[in-house]
């Protein structure tokens, strides 16, 4: 049986441009960021054609709309840069997981509390947790301690978010890095 990939579609905004602006009075910012006014919508077209430009409807929700006289392609461009860029500027705080087991030895934990270091060196706040498996559910008040004593073999400097939590097969807690 073949199986299908599935592509997601991307949501696309739908921005209205010229004749497709069909609310009859609209707000004007002109090509140089100055505000025009209300006015009507034919007459703001009819000016941005006597300028060579478009009619790009920048903030439909407001009441009346604003619309900006510009080119339309430019508009385009420099929204993708803009968005590009913001997505470059968001600093990667992702939550990285160390996780034990009850039964894990000290020097497992050693090791564990190293990748724990490299993360919290790298700025990324990290998740303890304690799996407990089978029978060992049974012996959560060792867990507990196990967990908590975990933090003494990390070297790097960090803060604890919170207490010790319950999680759905163990226990679990927030340490990131200290500022």
């Amino acid at each position: 049986m073949k199986r299908r990939k599935y592509k997601q579609k991307l949501k696309r905004e739908f921005i209205r441009v010229n004749e497709s602006i069909r609310i009859p009075q609209v707000q004007v910012v002109d090509e140089l960021g100055k505000k025009v006014g209300i006015m009507e919508t034919a007459k703001a077209l009819k000016l941005a054609r006597e300028k060579g430009l478009d009619l790009v409807e920048i903030a439909p929700t407001n009441r009346p709309p604003i619309v900006k006289i510009t080119d339309y392609g430019k508009y385009m461009y420099d929204k993708g840069q803009k968005e590009k860029g913001q997505k470059q500027s968001t600093p990667a705080q992702e939550m990285k997981t160390v996780r034990i087991g009850l039964r894990t030895g000290d020097h497992d934990l050693e090791v564990k509390a190293q990748q724990a270091d490299r993360f919290l060196k790298k700025g990324h706040p990290v998740r303890l947790e304690i799996f407990l498996k089978g029978r060992e559910r049974g012996m959560q008040d060792e867990a507990r301690k196990r967990i908590e004593h975990f933090p003494n073999f990390i070297s790097q400097s960090y803060v604890i978010d919170g207490k010790v939590k319950p999680s759905p097969r163990g226990f679990a807690f927030i340490i990131r890095p200290a500022k």
